[in-house]
This record gives structure tokens, sequence and C-alpha cells, in this order.
């Protein structure tokens, strides 16, 4: 079979589909000289907020500057410690050191590689003490004080369990929610309408990217919603007036009305996603892969938009090149989950902590889903890691 390329993401095939929408909005913007919180980002805020079934939006410079954000927003800093999951993105724990807090990291379920309830639930019976409501991590004296749960790849965390033991001790929780906008959970509830804040990154390679850095963070709780929106502006309201030490979290209008034309496209490149996962499925199931290559899992009644589409295989380092040797574009995600990072050694965490994890760090591929591939195109994929393993 002769080579075909097929790229992870191509950002350009997209960008043909709306740029006729998108240019004369860009030279509005460009003809106003209004860059900093706009009409633009006011509309985005309200839009992104609808569509994610919460009540407030704010725009922010980042999906990391969203975390971090939401994290000072709950005044959580030195003393206290939020739990994440250690297999997802650097930012997730990096923002929860960066306040002064210490990051706990528990296993994922192997099946959505999502936080698992019951790692949390044991956790809490076995490692920390609760009195009046404050939940304590003995080994390290923390106070427990927020719940992060990463919607990894597109699929949502089973969050009704999760917020369960929250509630029950008295826990904030941020939903990472940088790879899950329009991500459904039971009964339709979308990603970052659940928590206290939850936080996406408009990170250009996202189902919903800007032309750079942009993020946002959504909240039910209108005075939340206020002290996100003082403390994205060094904590000045009035200007040049500042009760609060915030930091300089802004969108910029350029990246906003960039995010409103591409809102209007966002389903429809999400059921393509959908489309293509569902084929690779048949395609797998068909090429006799199904026992040697695990397809992502998709929970009953969620709704999965396919961020990534992972798979888990055996001799993955070895695919992967051989992949790269036929045109197709694959990218390993988190090969070193966060407890065994450099920067967190002085959190005491060893090989061996978190076995799912590991695990999925060492065995997982993600493989191109963007919605403008063609069949003949998965089926190139498919056909690829056949030959690999035939």
């Amino acid at each position: 079979m002769s080579t075909m390329k097929v790229p992870l993401l191509d950002l350009r095939l997209q960008y043909q589909a709306f740029k006729v929408e998108l240019l004369p909005i860009l030279e509005r913007v460009y003809e106003s000289q209004g860059f900093i919180l706009g009409t633009e980002v006011t509309a985005l805020e309200s839009a992104i907020a609808a569509y994610s079934g919460a009540a407030y939006g704010v725009g922010v410079s980042s999906g990391t500057d969203a975390l971090l954000l939401a994290l000072m927003a709950l005044g959580i800093g030195a003393g206290d410690a939020v739990i994440t999951s250690p297999y997802t993105f650097f930012a997730t724990g990096g923002t929860i050191a960066r306040t002064g807090a210490r990051p706990i990291f528990l296993d994922i379920e192997p099946s959505t590689y999502n936080l698992s309830p019951v790692a949390l639930q044991r956790f809490i019976d076995e490692q920390c003490t609760s009195t009046d409501n404050v939940l304590v991590h003995r080994a390290s004296g923390a106070r427990i004080r927020a719940l992060m749960p990463v919607h990894l790849y597109g699929q949502m965390a089973d969050m009704t369990p999760l917020m369960v033991l929250a509630r029950r001790y008295g826990l904030k929780v941020i939903e990472d929610a940088a790879q899950a906008i329009g991500a459904e959970y039971l009964g339709g509830a979308r990603a970052g309408s659940i928590g206290d804040v939850g936080c996406f990154s408009f990170f250009p390679t996202k189902n919903l990217g800007a032309f750079g850095d942009a993020g946002l963070c959504t909240a039910q709780d209108a005075e939340l919603a206020e002290l996100m929106r003082v403390l994205r502006v060094h904590g000045g309201k009035p200007k040049y007036y500042h009760a609060l030490i915030g930091g300089n979290f802004r969108i910029d209008e350029v990246q906003a009305a960039v995010l409103n034309v591409k809102l209007r496209h966002l389903e429809a490149w999400t059921e393509g996603r959908r489309s293509n996962a569902v084929a690779y499925g048949e395609l797998f199931a068909a090429a006799g892969l199904s026992g040697t290559v695990t397809t992502p899992y998709a929970q009953p009644g969620l709704r999965h938009i396919y961020n990534q589409y992972v798979i888990r295989v055996p001799e993955r380092d070895k695919l992967k090149a051989f992949l790269g040797e036929q045109g197709v574009g694959c990218e390993i995600y988190y090969p070193v989950p966060l407890h065994l990072q450099g920067c967190f050694s002085y959190l005491g965490g060893t090989q061996g902590d978190f076995p799912e994890s590991e695990r999925a760090a060492a065995q997982t591929l993600a493989l191109p889903i963007f919605p403008e591939l063609k069949h003949e195109q998965l089926a190139y994929v498919v056909d690829a890691i056949r030959r690999f393993y035939g």
C-alpha cells in the first residue's frame, strides 16, 4: 500500500470553513483598536456560559490561568491541599503548587482515565482525619480544601460520587474541563456546570481553539464570578484601587472574536469527531484488532467529545515509530505521570504509587480524530496498525 499522509491535526482545513465569516469581524476589531475586555469578550462569556449550562463566564488568558484563578478565588494557598489526578497535563498539578498548596494525587479509573471515586473514598478513610467539617491529610498536616477532577480526553469524570464526597467533607470542586467543552454527564449536565468553578482551555489544538492562548472560567454563583473578574485584573476594583492581589489573567478581544465565530461551528465539529470515533471502532473490529487494540471507552449516558482519540496498545513506542514511518501522525500524552515528575519529588511519590496512571502513561497513544478526516484516512490508520501487529 502506498503511503498516505494522515496528520494528527490539520487546523488549516478548519480555517477554510469559517475564514470568510471571521475576517470581517477581525477587521472590525482592528479598526476599533480596542483589544482588552471589550464587547467580543462579553459576548463570548455569555455564550460559553449558556453553552456549558452555567450562569456566568469569566474570560481569561489561558486554561492554565483559568485553573490558577479558580484556586485563588476559592482562597486556596499555603497549608492547604487539593486532590487531583496524576495522569493529566502538567497545569493541573502545577497551578495547585503555584498557590503554595499541596497537590495530592489519587489514581484513575483504567477505562476512562479519570479520577477514581473509589480511590478518593479509600484515601479519605485511610489517610485523613475529619473534624468540624475540616478534612486533614494526616501525613502532611495539610487541610484538604478542594477536589480538582479532570475530564480527560473529552469525557467527564464520574461526578455524582465525587460531588457527594466533596460536599460531605466541605471540599470545593474545580472541574478541569480544558479538554471537555460540550461533554455531558448523566442527565445532560455539561462540563463546567457541576462544580464550583469550571475551567476551559482554548489552546489552538482544542476542539474549540483560539488563534493563541485563551481560556475561561464558568460558575453558578454570582459573587464567585465577580471575584474572579476582579482577580483577573490584578484585584483592582475600581481601577487602581486594590483590596485584593490578583493577576493579569485577561482574555483579549481578538481571541474572543475568533472564538465567537468558531463556537457557531463547534457542534458540527464535535459530531464529526464522534462520527470518526464510531468509524474507528468499526474498522478496528473488522480488522480483527479488538483483542489487541483497546479503543476509548465511552461511558453509557455520557457524551464523549473526543478531544483526543486514545487507544491502549502493547508495544506502544514501537507502534508510534512505525506509524510515523507510514505517514500517520500520533502522540503520546503524559508519558510521565505527575507524581513521578522531578519538580514534585518533594511530595515523595515513587514508581508503583498509582499503577493505573502509570500503565496508562506507558500504553496509550492518540490517533488522528479531527472532523475533517476522510473515511479512507481512518481506514489507512487502522490498516497500518493491522500491518504492525500482523
